[in-house]
């Protein structure tokens, strides 16, 4: 499976066009007038996302002519555009998304200390190509940093999961 580049504007476009269609149907119903007292709550994100969509747009109709021009170029004896993305950038991309969707499954099920163990250790050794022992004290390392940053210096709870019970913290 190859991604083109033409593929990636579009979905981009379409992404970041949805989004303002999104700030702007929200700021519709805050409101996004001006009142005497000021502005209403949805003032700014109405004209943010009505940015976003004019950038959107911009960049749909740059990717409609970039491509068109392409293939002229292509069909007069040129060279083809690099593929944005191969099948095994595709196939790392899709490893590193899963993993990171296992550590939210995982931190909110298990909490943030198992989490970060796991998602740290198995990226350190499966995508780092470090030693399995060697991953595992990075992993630890980064709990045991999470722990004593926010729990002990700011006194800010993390989400523990059941082994606060087990340790008996809190």
């Amino acid at each position: 499976m190859t991604v083109k580049v033409f593929h990636a504007e579009l979905g981009t476009a379409v992404a970041t066009g949805l989004l303002g269609v999104a700030g702007v149907v929200g700021a519709n119903e805050l409101g996004h007038g001006w009142t005497e007292s000021g502005p209403e709550a949805g003032y700014f994100p109405f004209y943010v996302g009505l940015i976003l969509i004019g950038a959107s747009l911009w960049n749909l109709v740059a990717a409609f002519i970039h491509h068109r021009r392409a293939q002229a170029h292509l069909a007069a004896g040129g060279e083809a555009d690099e593929p944005f993305l191969d099948g095994e950038r595709a196939r790392r991309l899709g490893i590193f998304i899963a993993a990171l969707l296992a550590f939210v499954v995982v931190t909110l099920t298990m909490g943030i200390y198992v989490g970060s163990i796991l998602y740290i250790t198995w990226s350190a050794w499966r995508q780092g190509g470090y030693r399995l022992p060697l991953a595992l004290g990075t992993g630890a390392g980064f709990a045991l940093a999470l722990y004593v940053i926010f729990e002990v210096i700011f006194k800010i709870p993390l989400l523990k999961g059941p082994i606060e019970p087990l340790l008996g913290i809190y």
